[in-house]
């Protein structure tokens, strides 16, 4: 059996190296980071608040203090990302022939609009039942079948039809459903939650729907996007299908048939939205470790973690501060220790390839800070090897396996799971495949524009600990911390473990910083045609 004290005494060697330096990595230094960003005095990290004032110029000070260069090519560590923040009052009510139903925020639903205009309307739109809400070609899907939804309001299940087992694909997520809903015309777009599949309690829905939403500023207003975007709670959809004459279990059964067509709910849906509507000057935080080959120093590496969380609210009772200990000043503590081990490096020890410590604004609120990256890049993608991403750290102690979200999408996999045998660990995918967690942190929209990316840390199987310990502890943050207040730290967490896998995601790095071939997407994965299609093209 391995000891704590193994595990502690050589993080560092857990992945060999071909260099000889191995930097020592610390979790008593990385705990010490999460408490001060998840600290009263930062308010919970929210967008547009002193907690992104003071979270922005404590990375940066860490990064200084290492003698990283400015990631950004004009000379700051700053890469400005304009946020619309946008609150929503919402009035809603169905009507149907025999009676008119206005639903209970969040007994029933929530829905905001992400439309920056003080008011949205939507009058008389009939209510059609799509089933997923999915296109999707590459498994013979079509939700729709040319049934024309302008100007309606679709209701849709979460996730997706067992495609391949359990698993969730982006057309599972409730994202992909409201961008199908705007591509479409449709006037509005209500998922029916289901914990289960949707992976966390309408809680967390409710949580963030009821307060101030965030997009990326556009030009347009987001005018083309839906006007309605909201999510039914179970009982509420059960509560429209009944009046509507559909039993929804029936009706549920039957979206899982490809011969599925779109089913007229004979209700007509009417919502009044008045928003709040204010422009949010964010930021993306960005350092460089320059390549040490001339010839390979304008290729990259990207490591990222998101440093923004919920803020506080001032309406509850008690502390009002989201303090995101573990989503995300884990990972975001993480980063800055990776970003010492580069600095430490010298002469030869140092990359070929550029390394870029990326940490970003605003994924708590759909992955903008990540998004406005990948579609306004400071280095070209074409340049851009992979992002290493990390989001809710290894905070339960050392590990005999590391897991990698959405395992096997690329070769990353396979270098970290050769990295690993060295220390007789391995790798593990997800243990919630059906919760599309591969979709859900920043690396999903570098993955989006084809860069392979993937998001490592923690495991299942922890050091003298019986097989159920690292569930257990799952289902209970899931259930009991994730998106409240009380995501604290805790007195039996254990950093060790934080050591551990950051030794390896280093190694991972810079593994792939000297290589001599890049990283690639495995045969088959929804994001390779991307990639290929953008390296082919002249660049």
């Amino acid at each position: 059996m391995r000891t704590l004290g193994f595990f502690l005494a050589f993080a560092g060697a857990a992945a060999l190296s071909a260099s000889e330096t191995r930097p020592a990595f610390s979790g008593d230094r990385i705990l010490k980071h999460i408490k001060v960003l998840a600290s009263d005095d930062f308010e919970g990290r929210g967008p547009g608040t002193a907690g992104e004032v003071k979270s922005v110029a404590y990375l940066i000070d860490n990064f200084k203090g290492f003698g990283l260069l400015p990631g950004n090519p004009d000379g700051t560590f700053i890469q400005d990302v304009p946020l619309v923040g946008i609150t929503s009052q919402t009035k809603s009510s169905f009507a149907f022939a025999s009676q008119t139903i206005s639903p209970v925020w969040i007994n029933d639903y929530v829905a905001v609009s992400h439309r920056m205009a003080p008011h949205v309307e939507v009058k008389s739109s009939d209510l059609v039942f799509c089933g997923y809400g999915i296109v999707a070609p590459e498994f013979g899907w079509d939700d729709f079948k040319g049934v024309d939804v302008r100007g309606k309001t679709i209701v849709v299940l979460v996730n997706n039809p067992p495609f391949k087992g359990n698993r969730m694909f982006y057309c599972g997520r409730w994202s992909y459903k409201y961008e199908q809903a705007s591509a479409l015309g449709a006037a509005g777009c209500l998922i029916v939650h289901e914990p289960g599949p949707a992976g966390y309690p309408f809680a967390v829905i409710a949580a963030s729907q009821a307060r101030e939403n965030f997009d990326l500023e556009a030009a347009d207003g987001n005018a083309s996007q839906v006007a309605v975007e909201g999510w039914l709670t179970l009982n509420g959809a059960k509560t429209l299908f009944a009046a509507a004459g559909l039993d929804f279990a029936q009706m549920k059964a039957a979206a899982l048939k490809k011969d599925f067509r779109p089913v007229p709910m004979n209700a007509k849906a009417s919502f009044s939205i008045d928003n709040v509507v204010r422009k949010v000057a964010s930021k993306n935080v960005v350092a460089k470790l320059e390549g040490s080959n001339p010839k390979l120093k304008d290729e990259l590496v990207i490591y990222s973690a998101h440093w923004d969380h919920l803020g506080k609210d001032s309406r509850l009772k008690g502390d009002p501060v989201f303090h995101g200990a573990l989503d995300n000043a884990s990972g975001c503590a993480a980063l800055i220790e990776i970003a010492r081990a580069y600095s430490e490096l010298k002469g030869a020890d140092r990359p070929q390839r550029t390394i870029l410590f990326l940490s970003i604004t605003a994924e708590e609120k759909g992955l903008l800070g990540s998004r406005f990256y990948a579609t306004h890049p400071l280095y070209p993608l074409t340049k851009t090897l992979a992002d290493i991403n990390m989001d809710g750290f290894n905070v339960y102690g050392p590990s005999d396996d590391l897991e990698s979200v959405g395992l096997g999408a690329s070769t990353l996999d396979d270098i970290s799971a050769e990295l690993l045998k060295p220390s007789g660990r391995y790798l593990v995918a997800e243990l919630h495949p059906e919760w599309g967690s591969y979709y859900r942190s920043d690396h999903f929209e570098f993955a989006k524009v084809g860069v392979p990316a993937c998001h490592l840390g923690g495991g299942w199987h922890y050091v003298g600990h019986p097989e159920q310990f690292g569930r257990d502890l799952a289902n209970s943050y899931t259930i009991n911390d994730y998106h409240k207040v009380t995501d604290t730290i805790k007195p039996f967490w254990n950093l060790g473990g934080a050591a551990q896998d950051a030794a390896v995601i280093f190694e991972l790095g810079r593994r792939v910083a000297d290589g001599d071939r890049w990283p690639e997407w495995k045969p088959g994965n929804e994001f390779k045609a991307r990639r290929d299609a953008m390296m082919a093209a002249p660049h």
